[in-house]
């Protein structure tokens, strides 16, 4: 057959809601020495999955035989933080701990999974002598790398795709596929839409998102997964440095200091971002987002860790770890203002046998820091 259109491809995807689509071809990473090289220095930390299936995470080809495309997909989710009173009802009275804003809604990987799966069946409809395999994040993929081969933006300094005028506010997805498809197509016609050069940065000498991190882990292009607070509060299974904690702020899942800086999240230029493409209405943030009461969950079992976290992205996040976090951002409020009830949460989780071990020496550590010098 002869090769397909991007435009027709792009048809069937923004009809399922998709705020971007481009298409790029299924190549070898550019980055193979410095991805092998970041995972050997173990700058990934105990995210141990990184180091698996390394070849077909360097080329789709590998993950699909006979792969020469990949669609790449943005969904965008709420650009706009909550103002201050919603954030003070949210979680009830007391203390409370940040959420980042992508799991302030439903889980995006079902919410994006199950659209990418209907523009494969449409393809496969069209196109039937072909394979398809869609992914969201779950599988071995350069997910950034090929979105900004396909126009959909560029890698920031901060590591996270950027939009000119949608900002980084995104989420990605891909459908791998053996269909031929003309992506070379697919650059020119997305940056003529969204005025992107086609190549390299556009960050220029900003380095707002490097200054601004709490724990100073990103570099220009680089980022040490070990003491990223995302990494810290999600992945991280075992306790937390103190000098790292007292950094980590009030964030219990999560963390978006490096998105909240960027200047193409704020209108880059003109003081007021694009609201162009909207995001899918299960993203609006609903309980426990964006923020939850830090008493409440320290206060959770199972039960109720699993009833906050239904259909979120976050549910896969154990109760020890959420404790431990909660934990640590209960000892950083502590420092600043006076909660007896909330000290003494903290002091009877330290010595509680029925608590598992993360959650008492957390607990323990914070008395620790919060005991007069």
């Amino acid at each position: 057959m002869s090769v397909v259109s991007v435009e027709d491809v792009r048809a069937v995807a923004q009809g399922l809601g998709f705020a971007m689509v481009g298409v790029a071809p299924a190549r070898a990473s550019a980055f193979e020495a410095y991805v092998r090289q970041w995972l050997d220095n173990g700058t990934h930390g105990q995210m141990g999955y990184l180091a698996q299936n390394v070849a077909a995470r360097l080329d789709p080809r590998k993950l699909l035989a006979g792969a020469v495309s990949v669609i790449c997909v943005a969904d965008r989710y709420p650009p706009d933080a909550p103002e201050a009173s919603e954030v003070a009802r949210a979680g009830g009275e007391g203390a409370k701990g940040r959420i980042a804003r992508y799991a302030w809604g439903d889980d995006y990987h079902r919410i994006m999974k199950k659209r990418l799966f209907a523009l494969a069946d449409t393809l496969r409809e069209r196109y039937p002598d072909y394979e398809y395999k869609s992914t969201v994040d779950t599988a071995p993929v350069m997910e950034r790398e090929h979105a900004q081969r396909a126009g959909l933006g560029w890698v920031g300094k901060h590591t996270l795709l950027i939009h000119p005028r949608l900002g980084s506010w995104l989420l990605l997805g891909e459908v791998v596929t053996t269909l031929p498809i003309r992506c070379e197509e697919s650059l020119p016609a997305t940056a003529a839409s969204v005025g992107l050069l086609p190549e390299g940065s556009h960050c220029g000498t900003c380095t707002r998102c490097i200054d601004a991190c709490p724990t100073e882990c990103i570099g220009e292009y680089e980022l040490d997964a070990k003491r990223c607070i995302s990494y810290l509060t999600l992945e991280h299974r075992d306790t937390i440095d103190t000098g790292l904690q007292q950094q980590m702020g009030d964030w219990v899942a999560g963390c978006d200091v490096c998105q909240e800086v960027c200047p193409y999240n704020h209108g880059h230029g003109d003081g007021a971002s694009d609201r162009s493409g909207e995001y899918h209405p299960r993203y609006t943030a609903r309980p426990p987002g964006p923020a939850v009461g830090l008493m409440q969950v320290l206060a959770w079992d199972e039960a109720a860790r699993r009833e906050a976290f239904r259909n979120s992205a976050l549910k896969r996040v154990k109760l020890d770890m959420l404790k431990r976090n909660a934990l640590i951002a209960a000892g950083n409020y502590l420092t600043k203002h006076r909660d007896g009830a909330l000290h003494e949460w903290v002091r009877q989780l330290a010595g509680d046998e029925g608590e598992p071990e993360l959650v008492r020496k957390t607990a323990q550590q914070v008395l620790t820091r919060l005991a007069p010098a």
